[in-house]
């Protein structure tokens, strides 16, 4: 073909190219979806007969993915056969053509026992390379009977759904590694001693005491990140549960360093607790009423009964209730309508400037009044100003904690700020 040919192939299929990248989520679509809707699509485009992507494995190649109307078709996903003995092998190294109208023409095809055997007719078959220049395998195409009508067009198409197949494959390559990466890293924490704990007192605000401590997570190890960030990817890799027992394990080792009065609020989410993993746990803890666990999940869960009975025992010997971020969102008033906590936490979002805006104002004074009717606390998350904590406290919220008040601290350093403080309330009255 001239160059001219070649140069109007791609002209051609290069706007086909521009709308395959641009309407496919390399992000949302998984591999698997992927490539299968690029077999299917290559092969009814271009009227073939099996449409496969190989992969370079050991010295073989095996079918990853397989698109077919033959029933008889022998070209199976997960079958491999000796990359040496392979169309692929020859096509990468140049021995054979990408494009074949009739295999059974070309005089080094014709040679293969496969070609008869087959029998293979029409054939293409191009690379399918890395962005670091290896090659990963071949996204290949065939019927049995010839097709005298494939030109430079059919091929510069199959070039560019191999493109758009490489990146899916690295993609998955990378999330799978990054995956271990992060299981390496939570199994670490896991062992290790790169995390501990620090403790936020909570404040009732009549009294001016400390009446809890909200346990919080704290990781030392690389790379450095937000704790709700680790505890999510956790969930991600299947550590989720573990991780949060082991930060409830570390925030209940220093209980008997408190003042009995004190309650140590812990953290777990819905798929911890419906695991066992937390009942299992806290059946060994004894003073189950010096604890408060707070549910963190900011999405709307359907298995309120199952929470409930799961939670049912534990409650029934002491261990109060919170739902965390009222205020945030819809599932915080689900949670609240579903599981009746003993207290109610109002996010941030809404204590945060509550001192100038009417609208925190007039819902906080629905949540005060919700608390009334239905005897459980609220408590304000997030206060970092007088004038906030003023509001509040005029508003009827009974508790409080923040930054204004008093920030997260080791145990050590927490014992002996409530001892201080408690003490010095006694003194005063």
């Amino acid at each position: 073909m001239s160059d001219q040919t070649e140069q109007n192939a791609y002209a051609e299929t290069n706007g086909l190219r521009k709308i395959l990248f641009d309407h496919t989520d390399l992000v949302v679509q998984s591999e698997t979806e992927g490539i299968k809707d690029i077999l299917q699509a290559l092969r009814t485009h271009l009227k073939m007969e099996v449409a496969f992507l190989a992969e370079f494995s050991e010295g073989k190649r095996i079918f990853r993915y397989v698109n077919s109307n033959w029933d008889g078709n022998p070209v199976k996903a997960g079958n491999g056969d000796p990359l040496e003995n392979s169309y692929c092998y020859r096509i990468v190294n140049g021995i054979m053509p990408e494009l074949m109208q009739d295999a059974r023409e070309n005089p080094e095809a014709a040679k293969m026992p496969v070609t008869a055997a087959l029998p293979v007719g029409a054939h293409l078959s191009v690379p399918v390379q890395l962005s670091d220049g290896s090659v990963y395998g071949t996204l290949c195409c065939f019927s049995r009977n010839a097709d005298k009508t494939l030109n430079l067009r059919d091929l510069q198409l199959l070039r560019t759904f191999s493109e758009l197949a490489s990146k899916m494959v690295e993609r998955s390559r990378n999330l799978k590694s990054m995956k271990k990466i992060t299981q390496q890293l939570i199994n670490r924490v896991l062992r290790g001693d790169t995390m501990h704990m620090v403790y936020q007192p909570i404040f009732e605000l009549k009294s001016s005491k400390v009446t809890g401590l909200e346990s919080l997570a704290r990781f030392a190890d690389l790379p450095l990140r937000t704790p709700d960030l680790w505890f999510k990817e956790a969930n991600q890799v299947g550590l989720g549960t573990e991780l949060e027992i082991c930060a409830i394990r570390h925030a209940l080792q220093g209980m008997s360093q408190l003042d009995p009065d004190i309650y140590i609020s812990i953290n777990a989410s819905p798929l911890t607790i419906m695991s066992g993993a937390l009942q299992q746990y806290l059946k060994n803890i004894p003073d189950l009423h010096r604890l408060v666990l707070e549910i963190t999940e900011h999405d709307a869960v359907n298995q309120y009964e199952e929470m409930n009975v799961s939670l049912k025992t534990l409650r029934s010997q002491g261990l109060r209730l919170a739902v965390d971020d009222a205020g945030a969102g819809y599932a915080s008033f689900r949670h609240i309508l579903n599981l009746r906590p003993d207290f109610i936490k109002l996010d941030v979002s809404l204590t945060r400037e509550i001192d100038t805006d009417l609208a925190r104002q007039a819902l906080t004074v629905a949540f005060v009044h919700f608390s009334r009717e239905t005897h459980c606390d609220i408590i304000a998350e997030g206060v970092e100003t007088e004038a906030e904590l003023e509001t509040l406290s005029r508003l009827g919220v009974c508790k409080a904690q923040g930054f204004y008040l008093a920030r997260p601290m080791r145990l050590i350093d927490a014992s002996n700020y409530v001892n201080s403080m408690n003490r010095a309330k006694l003194m005063m009255q």
